[in-house]
């Protein structure tokens, strides 16, 4: 049975969240502090986590960091805090999704149904890596490579990097990226696809430094460009 870790330190909402889980068919785990999550997540890692970003003792987007290390299981973050600059960081570090309270519950389970399935239909399509010339991708082991160079990239870098590296010379759009790139739920504007590109692009630039690897069109997007003869 998969396996929902909630990482929650309101109890009233916990208990709703797991009622709702439980009816749709899942095994659910509560633990109520960051540190603990931590600890379930080494020691027994879940199909999924329900992560709060305000907990005691250490807070979600350290929890995500620390997660991110050593752990790609999905995870979707549970904030009040709506402000954008909160989304931006934790999709940074590897958030699969972002649900603001008040949510719906069946609205949080129709999200762990999607993160799920996307989940495990990458892992299904990536039984042979993306290749675009010298960049390779698996997205089972969620691996990058430049001109043999290891990228350590967060999972929407990875996304992002995928989409793009599909149609190399492509020019994609900001929306199109981010209709390729994210979950369709998940709330973000195109700033998101702006700074992963800066990332993407440092990134790449350190591991095979001398070319343009992701160019800008001005008022039109971003195209990945394989480097010539590669």
């Amino acid at each position: 049975m998969t396996r929902i870790l909630i990482v929650e330190d309101e109890q009233d909402i916990a208990s709703v969240l797991q009622d709702y889980l439980r009816h749709a068919g899942f095994e659910t785990e509560h633990v109520m502090d960051g540190r603990t999550a931590l600890e379930r997540m080494r020691a027994a890692p879940p199909d999924l986590s329900l992560l709060d970003v305000m907990l005691p003792q250490l807070d979600g987007l350290a929890v995500l960091r620390e997660a991110r290390a050593h752990s790609s299981h999905p995870i979707i973050m549970l904030t009040a805090r709506v402000e954008e600059v909160d989304r931006l960081i934790g999709l940074e570090l590897g958030a699969d999704d972002y649900i603001c309270k008040p949510f719906s519950p069946r609205e949080v389970v129709a999200r762990v149904r999607a993160v799920l399935r996307r989940f495990a239909a990458g892992g299904a399509e990536a039984a042979t890596a993306a290749q675009a010339g010298a960049l390779a991708l698996d997205e089972t082991r969620w691996h990058a490579a430049l001109e043999g160079a290891t990228l350590q990239l967060t999972r929407s870098e990875f996304r992002l990097l995928q989409a793009l590296a599909k149609s190399p010379g492509r020019i994609f759009s900001r929306g199109q990226l981010l209709e390729l790139a994210y979950d369709d739920a998940l709330d973000v504007t195109e700033r998101a696809v702006d700074s992963h590109v800066k990332n993407l692009r440092r990134k790449l630039a350190a591991a095979a430094p001398g070319h343009e690897w992701i160019r800008s069109v001005y008022g039109v997007g971003f195209s990945f460009e394989a480097r010539p003869g590669s």
